[in-house]
């Protein structure tokens, strides 16, 4: 039996329409609560009823787009984000995919949104292991034009000349925003003989690993352009990963990324 099928919803719907409050329906039919919240939310902005329902503001064209924090909102895109639209809702979603391993991490995504999306709400929805964070806007096109049909390393994935100058202009944002998506910080070791004695040392290093070409050169470019050498390491014959392994280009990266929390 599928519990959250559509006859559930619309008894749920039908008994917050009537004026029933979020807890008291998701006790009744055993609903989470941000699922009920999420319904509900939805149907009163299918039929026009939420604040702002009629105003249409593109934080890019109407208002002063917040730099730093689209650089990092692109990068968490470019990872692990994705766009989407229904044919049952004319409001297309952004939707990033944060692990509830990194709680900090789905913070500072939720804030990004709200910085650049001022005027539109941030929801979480719940997944097996992560978090969606989740907002709806109808100029999400206009601010990620690299949404296009199928995978992003099945397509090219190139930025706009205005997107490429708010990444000149704030390009440790954008790294931080990709490193936060499909990057790491790791702690390697080997070992040395010192004194005649094997002694094992450790050293932090940086990955990126990401299918895309176009994407793995933006995190690479970006990174040449702020100081920091990286080598690209290859997954069997396929050149996914990224790597920053040299002490200077490390602090860089520990000095404005830093390991994810």
């Amino acid at each position: 039996m599928n519990f959250h099928g559509p006859p559930l919803r619309q008894k749920a719907l039908a008994l917050l329409r009537s004026g029933a409050k979020n807890a008291d329906v998701a006790r009744k039919l055993n609903v989470p609560a941000g699922t009920i919240g999420y319904w509900k939310h939805m149907d009163r902005a299918a039929r026009g009823q939420c604040p702002g329902a009629h105003r249409s503001f593109c934080p890019r064209c109407d208002g002063e787009l917040n730099q730093p924090a689209y650089a990092y909102l692109l990068g968490l895109y470019l990872g692990d984000g994705h766009i989407i639209q229904n044919k049952a809702m004319k409001t297309p979603s952004l939707s990033i995919t944060c692990d509830d391993s990194w709680p900090g991490l789905m913070d500072l995504c939720e804030n990004s949104m709200r910085a650049v999306f001022p005027e539109n709400s941030v929801c979480r929805v719940r997944r097996k292991g992560c978090r969606e964070v989740k907002m709806y806007s109808k100029h999400l096109w206009c601010l990620f034009p690299q949404h296009g049909p199928g995978k992003k390393h099945e397509r090219p994935i190139v930025l706009a000349t205005w997107q490429q100058e708010i990444v000149d202009a704030h390009p440790w944002d954008f790294i931080r925003g990709l490193t936060h998506s499909d990057g790491c910080r790791i702690i390697n070791w080997t070992t040395k003989i010192i004194g005649g004695e094997r002694k094992r040392y450790e050293y932090p290093r940086y990955f990126f690993s990401n299918k895309s070409d176009d994407i793995r050169k933006l995190f690479s470019d970006t990174l040449t352009a702020v100081g920091v050498e990286w080598t690209t390491l290859a997954r069997g014959s396929d050149p996914f990963n990224i790597s920053v392994a040299r002490r200077a280009s490390v602090a860089l990266m520990d000095a404005h990324v830093g390991p994810k929390y």
